[in-house]
């Protein structure tokens, strides 16, 4: 439903009614709109890490290779999945302070994460050592969602053009090291 109207259309009532449950039957699960976002977002939180974390173990790349690699995923994920990615990292659920302990925890393991892949870029070489590991996975992640968005809200839609930057901010992020 949110792909197809966006956020603003959905409403416990519209769900239960296309899922064919009572309009109070959602509310034994969820206590309201903000709670069913904060579920759709961890959900999306879920599928990102899973899809970011395979390619950082992929033994069959070298370190470099899973370093681009996981820019492309990242940037990838958050065009082909633009609705979780807006719950994920947009102002829905976090400028209004709305997000369950549950989304909270899963969002701060899943840079958890992250801050522990850029630190073994960073112990590789392949990227720069000049901040911490949070500091620089912090600007790492703010570059890539930049990226993201101008993709998301149309801003470059082109697949070419989308490829060639993936492949520039990967560049960008591994020259830092030499």
């Amino acid at each position: 439903m949110i792909d197809e109207a966006g956020l603003a259309a959905l409403s416990m009532r519209k769900l239960a009614d296309r899922v064919g449950v009572s309009r109070t039957a959602l509310y034994h699960y969820f206590e309201g709109k903000d709670a069913l976002l904060c579920s759709i977002a961890e959900e999306g939180f879920e599928l990102y890490d899973k899809a970011l974390t395979q390619v950082s173990k992929d033994d069959v790349l070298n370190q470099h290779e899973r370093a681009v690699g996981y820019v492309e995923r990242y940037v990838n994920f958050s065009v082909e999945h633009a609705s979780y990615y807006e719950l994920m990292f947009g102002k829905t659920i976090w400028k209004e302070s709305k997000a369950s302990e549950s989304l909270l925890q899963t969002s701060r393991a899943s840079f958890k994460r992250f801050v522990g892949i850029v630190e073994r870029w960073q112990e590789q070489g392949l990227v720069a050592k000049d901040d911490s590991p949070m500091r620089k996975a912090q600007v790492i992640w703010a570059a890539l969602h930049g990226l993201s968005r101008f993709m998301i809200d149309g801003v470059y839609i082109d697949r070419q053009s989308r490829t060639e930057m993936i492949q520039s901010m990967a560049k960008w992020l591994l020259h830092e090291a030499k």
